[in-house]
């Protein structure tokens, strides 16, 4: 007698396929949140320094518009993929400020700006306190300030330029 296999039904197979769906739906879901674990929330914490063009930069308790505040790092190859889209927006938005982590010297992340022909506004963060201050493990990462100086939307990796837009828009209604 022969084992002959059998065949699963339509119905089986969307089961199958739905609980693969589910089980790999839960496992982005708990590894976002295990990334985004000391991130801050609430109030945004004062963010202060001098950009790389050599001027102050104050983040405003409550900026007139929305502000996307951006951590990347030169190293990083998901921020370079991403780099053009926030470039993009903070040549349409002033009230852009990134954050570049563990990148080295000042000199050294001019020369990667200068590179890649990027021209967004940047305050170095050789020794991670600002990362720190506001939780950040891993890069890139972008808070969405609103009006009122609450952290509207926090994300963890490769985020469209459309979606940061639109959250930037969503935090302004809200």
């Amino acid at each position: 007698m022969t084992d002959t296999p059998t065949k699963k039904t339509p119905a089986q197979k969307w089961r199958s396929f739905a609980i693969k769906a589910l089980i790999f739906i839960a496992v982005i879901i708990a590894f976002r949140a295990w990334q985004q674990r000391d991130m801050v929330s609430g109030p945004a914490p004062g963010l202060q320094g001098v950009t790389l063009a050599g001027q102050p930069y104050q983040l405003p308790a409550h900026p007139q518009r929305p502000v996307l505040v951006h951590f990347w790092a030169t190293w990083c190859p998901i921020c370079k993929a991403e780099q053009g889209a926030i470039d993009a927006i903070a040549h349409d938005n002033p009230n852009v400020i990134t954050i570049a982590m563990n990148s080295g010297k000042p000199e050294q992340v001019a020369k990667h700006m200068q590179e890649q022909g990027l021209g967004f506004t940047v305050l170095n963060d050789p020794d991670s306190s600002i990362s720190n201050a506001w939780g950040v493990h891993a890069v890139p990462a972008s808070f969405i300030i609103a009006p009122n100086g609450q952290i509207r939307f926090v994300e963890v990796g490769y985020t469209t330029g459309i979606g940061l837009r639109l959250r930037l828009w969503l935090a302004g209604l809200i």
